[in-house]
């Protein structure tokens, strides 16, 4: 072997693993931890906040056991792609309940109030008018195939602040 033909890339070497003694390369003192400290003898858990248990906001949160407690508990949306759009006929209104109709959503999904969502993976065919939320990609790709999007108007609950306003008018009036 020469020093020409050798590559000048080094290979990569593996990361040193703390705390297992002078061996590891990482020293054996303070293995790697640095010196003293919370960091340098246990690892610290995800939940702390440097208050007693009593006070901390892990007691004031309702229990949840298990491995998935720091997990989120909102639902994923049901998620569905344009190449299965291509079902439906030319010009056809896609809803829930025609998704539900084909056999592209279970039953439940309509009952539950499960969120659902167009992503742009495939190629759509045919123009389409959607009512279901979609990705930037799939709007996209559904104006270009002569489609439209058509948006869903969300109920409103109306405030009450008007109806608040009359009545301190009224016991204004009634003390004068």
């Amino acid at each position: 072997m020469k020093l020409d033909t050798i590559s000048k890339t080094t290979p990569k070497t593996s990361s040193k693993r703390k705390g297992r003694g002078y061996g590891s390369g990482k020293g054996g003192h303070t293995s790697g931890r640095g010196s003293k400290g919370q960091k340098s003898r246990s690892k610290v858990p995800l939940y702390f906040e440097g208050t007693p248990m009593r006070k901390s906001l892990i007691r004031r949160m309702p229990m949840l056991r298990g491995k998935l407690r720091f997990k989120s508990t909102q639902n994923k949306p049901l998620i569905l792609n344009l190449k299965h759009l291509n079902l439906f006929k030319k010009d056809a209104v896609i809803t829930i309940n025609s998704l539900i109709k084909i056999g592209l959503l279970p039953k439940e999904a309509a009952a539950k109030g499960q969120k659902i969502k167009i992503l742009g993976d495939g190629k759509l065919e045919k123009a389409l008018k959607v009512s279901v939320p979609t990705s930037k990609a799939a709007a996209k790709a559904i104006a270009k195939a002569g489609g439209k999007i058509v948006e869903v108007k969300k109920v409103v609950k109306k405030t009450t602040k008007k109806v608040t306003k009359k009545v301190t008018k009224k016991v204004v009036k009634k003390s004068k």
